[in-house]
């Protein structure tokens, strides 16, 4: 299935889903974006910037880097931070790194009112689709 097509079924399948998006962190890119009202191009751009800052901004790559030193980790790039849930006025916003390309993120946004478990059940398996496109 391609990136859009998988896009599109999160969307249907996430409980009050009204966008998806999936970028590329490294460089910045918003790679494919499905929402049920339109939104200037800018809005995009900013969506795709702010999962990069969320997932690899200066203080969270430091972060990363004290958890490795405390545990006596060195030389390994990891990730520790995966999953970030934002709950805003009126929207939940659900951010997940890809596992196959941890460079890469799903943006998946329901109204407030959505059952957050359930969402995150099923934004967690559209990531899974997502990721695979390409």
């Amino acid at each position: 299935m391609s990136l859009d097509k998988d896009l599109s079924q999160a969307q249907a399948d996430i409980p009050e889903c009204v966008a998806t998006g999936y970028v590329d962190m490294v460089s910045g890119l918003l790679l494919g974006v499905k929402t049920v009202d339109s939104h200037p191009g800018e809005v995009l751009d900013l969506v795709a910037a702010a999962t990069g800052d969320l997932f690899q901004g200066r203080n969270v790559t430091e972060i990363e880097k004290l958890f490795d030193k405390s545990r006596g980790i060195t030389g390994r790039n990891h990730h520790y931070f995966n999953e970030i849930v934002v709950f805003s006025t009126n929207l939940i916003h659900v951010f997940i790194r890809s596992k196959r390309k941890p460079e890469h993120a799903g943006v998946f946004i329901c109204r407030a009112s959505a059952n957050i478990g359930m969402v995150l059940v099923r934004s967690r398996s559209s990531m899974q689709n997502c990721e695979n496109f390409g």
